[in-house]
């Protein structure tokens, strides 16, 4: 293959773009998402059009047809077909706020694992209309960022744990891992509507997630072209009409959580995509209003066979919508 077909990853400019390139994946990349690789590596690109030419089949690995969720594997070839992009913006700098919030949001810190409680309405990285995500703000505000990779993502509206990796090998072994289920447990803390049952409830119904043009994503239940999804809920606490339970996906489908618990009629509070908007207006007077959905713990099997477990505390705005719904039923 000729060499001039090889591009650098991270390094395609606006001409280089105008022609057919066959990229070669290399260790930094393998085991990401196609379109995620896509979005690292066209720079601008809007999610519209890098789902766009994964559809009509003009982005191929190794000669064949690609779904968006395609894992890339080391030294597969990747066709990207050409395009013409608006000049690379100047990357946005993250808020002395913003910095200061990141600075404290730490959990767990080690030489090749960071592990931070994500506050709700940032996303985890930028695009589609987000300029700054907690990736980029992490390499911005860091003096020596070194490498900084998302381990996994969570939903912009979600707080709590998320791990970033310090090291491409840490970056491998942990993504291995989350494909196994069972590996690592991962403890979410929902406020839920109704009143839920005292016993341990185990979901177990297939999800199929639907891609918009825009790349919006709606997930349902589907049996018949779903993917296997398990989700084990708890009760912690009855509020009467709205319940605090803890959530444990047992697979790590989109938005699993809050469309499993929306199956069985105890949709999340704040949840303006499959939520009750009438339950979610009401609860807006108790201080609820965003999504209630925190990744409280993590339990991971390090490279070394120690377990870590970590725990994000609940944000201020939710702890105190608990206490005004105590303080209701007190005098109900």
């Amino acid at each position: 293959m000729p060499a001039e077909w090889l591009a650098p990853l991270n390094k395609i400019s606006e001409s280089t773009l105008n022609a057919v390139k066959h990229l070669e994946v290399g260790e930094e990349s393998a085991g990401q998402r196609l379109d995620n690789y896509l979005t690292k590596v066209l720079k601008g690109a809007p999610k519209s059009l890098i789902y766009k030419i994964i559809r009509k089949g003009e982005v191929r690995i190794n000669k064949g047809r690609a779904k968006p969720e395609t894992r890339l594997a080391l030294g597969d070839m990747v066709r990207v077909p050409p395009l013409r992009l608006s000049p690379e913006k100047t990357p946005a700098k993250p808020s002395r706020g913003l910095i200061d919030t990141l600075s404290s949001a730490a959990v767990y810190e080690s030489e090749s694992l960071l592990i931070v409680n994500k506050p709700s309405g940032l996303a985890v990285h930028g695009g589609s209309g987000v300029s700054l995500g907690l990736i980029e703000a992490l390499r911005a505000s860091r003096a020596q960022p070194g490498f900084l990779e998302l381990v996994h993502r969570l939903d912009r509206a979600t707080s709590g744990c998320v791990m970033i990796a310090k090291k491409r090998a840490t970056l491998k072994y942990l993504q291995d891992l989350l494909r196994n289920e069972g590996r690592i447990n991962k403890s979410y803390v929902a406020l839920v509507a109704g009143v839920w049952p005292k016993k341990r409830h185990l979901v177990d119904v297939p999800l199929y997630k639907r891609e918009a043009r825009n790349g919006e994503r709606h997930v349902e239940v589907d049996h018949l072209n779903g993917k296997l999804s398990r989700t084990r809920f708890s009760l912690i606490e009855n509020f009467g009409d709205v319940s605090l339970v803890e959530a444990k996906p047992l697979t790590g489908r989109t938005h699993q959580i809050r469309v499993h618990a929306k199956y069985i009629g105890h949709s999340l509070i704040g949840d303006d995509k499959y939520g009750d908007e009438q339950l979610n207006k009401r609860m807006r007077s108790y201080g609820f209003k965003r999504l209630f959905l925190h990744a409280a713990s993590l339990e991971v099997p390090l490279e070394d066979g120690t377990l870590l477990r970590v725990e994000a505390p609940l944000a201020e705005d939710l702890i105190n919508g608990l206490t005004r719904l105590r303080t209701r039923n007190e005098y109900l």
